[in-house]
């Protein structure tokens, strides 16, 4: 018995599906989805677990890029779709069931997500330049 742990960063959304889909084919089970909200866009980070084979996959998503859901081979994937939805703005379409923001009871909408600040200009004033 042995364990293998894999953790892997990707570079786009669309190698992500083809590898969840693989994954699911070969029998490893959806072990969770987690977001990390930063200025601008999302980490997601996907898991899956085959006996004692653990593989975690990393991807940037900007906070306006709409993705795809698993949830059509990965049914459980909807919970944690849902959240990530409601609680960090991931845009997801097809999630099956979509709770429309209904999965928690919170006061504010997307309460981990992070906007793209106004960007502030500083311009250094040279010595003896008039205005």
């Amino acid at each position: 018995m042995r364990e293998e742990y894999v953790f892997e960063y990707l570079d786009n959304i669309q190698d992500l599906y083809k590898i969840m889909l693989e994954k699911q084919r070969a029998g490893y089970r959806l072990a969770q989805i987690c977001a990390t909200a930063f200025e601008g866009y999302n980490e997601l980070i996907y898991s899956v677990v085959r006996d004692y084979d653990f593989e975690n996959y990393k991807v940037k998503v900007d906070i306006d890029e709409e993705i795809n859901t698993i949830s059509d081979f990965y049914p459980s994937a909807m919970l944690f779709e849902n959240e990530m939805k409601e609680l960090f703005g991931v845009k997801i379409k097809s999630i099956n069931p979509d709770f429309q923001d209904k999965l928690y009871r919170i006061p504010v909408k997307t309460p981990f997500k992070k906007e793209i600040k106004d960007a502030v200009k500083i311009v250094k004033k040279e010595e003896g330049a008039t205005e």
